[in-house]
C-alpha cells in the first residue's frame, strides 16, 4: 500500500486506539511525550493530532514514529506499507488508470454537451410548433422533429425507448 492508501484505510482516531488511549468526548487525550501533562492536551482530529503542552503535531506516521521511536519507514512497514521500485508494469499499470479516467471524463463532457444541444432543440421545435398554424407544412416538420428528439433524449438519459 502507498501512504495515501495507508491514509486512507486508517484514520488517527484507530491508530490513536491501536495504542491504547481513549480520547474524551472533545477528542483530547494526554499526551505520551511529554511529562507532567495534568489535563488531557493532545487533540486528535481526523488525519493529524496536535499537542498544546509540548507542541508536537503530525499525521499517522509522525504518532506511530514517536510512539514506537522509529523511523519513517518502519512506521510505513508497520502501518501496511510497502517498498518497491517501480517497475514499467506498475508505471503502466498508473498511466493506463490515469488514461482511462481522462477518455470517462471526456465521455461524460461529451454526453453532458449531446443532452444540452438535445433539450435546446426540443425547446425550439416547440416554440415552432406554438407559433405555427396547427397541421401545416412548418407545424408538422417541428412535430417530427421534435418526436425524434425526445426519442434521443430518451436514449441519451438511458431510458427505456416504448415504440
Amino acid at each position: 500500500m502507498t501512504s495515501e492508501e495507508i491514509k486512507k484505510t486508517y484514520n488517527m482516531q484507530c491508530i490513536v486506539e491501536k495504542y491504547g488511549f481513549q480520547p474524551n468526548r472533545a477528542g483530547f487525550i494526554h499526551c505520551p511525550f511529554h511529562k507532567g501533562d495534568h489535563g488531557a492536551s493532545l487533540k486528535i482530529y481526523k488525519d493529524s493530532f496536535y499537542c498544546f503542552g509540548c507542541g508536537k503535531s503530525g499525521d499517522i506516521f509522525t504518532f506511530v514514529q514517536l510512539m514506537d521511536q522509529v523511523d519513517f519507514k518502519t512506521a510505513f512497514e508497520s502501518l501496511g506499507g510497502t517498498y518497491g521500485k517501480n517497475t514499467f508494469e506498475s508505471k503502466l499499470a498508473v498511466y493506463r488508470r490515469k488514461k482511462k479516467q481522462e477518455e470517462r471524463k471526456k465521455a461524460e463532457e461529451k454526453l453532458r454537451k449531446k443532452k444540452e444541444l438535445n433539450s435546446m432543440l426540443m425547446d425550439i421545435y416547440r416554440d415552432y410548433i406554438r407559433c405555427s398554424e396547427p397541421f401545416s407544412e412548418t407545424w408538422c416538420d417541428c412535430y417530427n422533429a421534435l418526436q425524434y428528439q425526445l426519442y434521443i433524449h430518451e436514449i441519451l438519459n438511458g431510458e427505456e425507448v416504448v415504440t
